[in-house]
């Protein structure tokens, strides 16, 4: 029995499991980044094609790992206010590290840390990670929830005839509700 056992094996060991939905978590969050010129940069910024199975169980790793990000903001921009702007190493900076300024920026900054090890854990991808926190989190800032979306292919995988899904974040490819003007009617001149 499956008693309490959620979500798709996938084929899988248990392991393989995280592994691969860590994989493809961190792969959507790679899409992300400036590639101009790599050998392997993304086609479509913020969007990979997998099958639709996994699509759907890697999707709550993605969500959460946003909502984690969001949540780190406001202690990130807590923290900004004690910080300082000298360079690291320097006279000022070494007394900034001395001063009372520096226990509260500790403080205001530890939950944005905690929030980083923690996608960390979940993605396992420091650039990943970064690029999550420097500009996804921020994006997404005023969203509460839905931050990504399956949009299922026609074209089955070649080989295994897998259906295969599109995974990508909302926000950059919406569609725009246009409306029509609404239809005139003429007056009824002839009553």
């Amino acid at each position: 029995m499956r008693h309490r056992r959620k979500g798709r094996t996938l084929g899988r060991a248990p392991s393989h499991q995280r592994a691969l939905l860590r994989n493809l978590a961190a792969a959507l969050f790679l899409s992300e980044r400036d590639a101009e010129g790599e050998d392997n940069a993304p086609k479509v910024k913020g969007r990979i094609i997998t099958t639709l199975e996994k699509a759907k169980e890697v999707r709550p790793v993605v969500e959460r790992c946003i909502t984690i990000a969001r949540r780190s903001l406001q202690h990130t921009e807590a923290a900004r206010q004690f910080a300082s702007d000298a360079e690291r190493g320097t006279d000022a900076w070494k007394s900034w590290k001395k001063s009372p300024r520096y226990a509260q920026w500790v403080t205001a900054v530890a939950p944005a840390v905690a929030a980083r090890r923690r996608a960390l854990q979940l993605l396992g991808n420091k650039q990943a990670v970064r690029i999550l926190f420097d500009d996804i989190a921020v994006r997404f800032a005023d969203r509460p929830g839905g931050y990504t979306r399956i949009m299922r292919l026609a074209k089955p995988r070649l080989g295994d005839a897998g259906t295969r899904a599109i995974l990508e974040f909302v926000g950059v490819r919406d569609r725009a509700v246009q409306r029509g003007p609404a239809p005139k009617f003429e007056e009824a001149a002839a009553k």
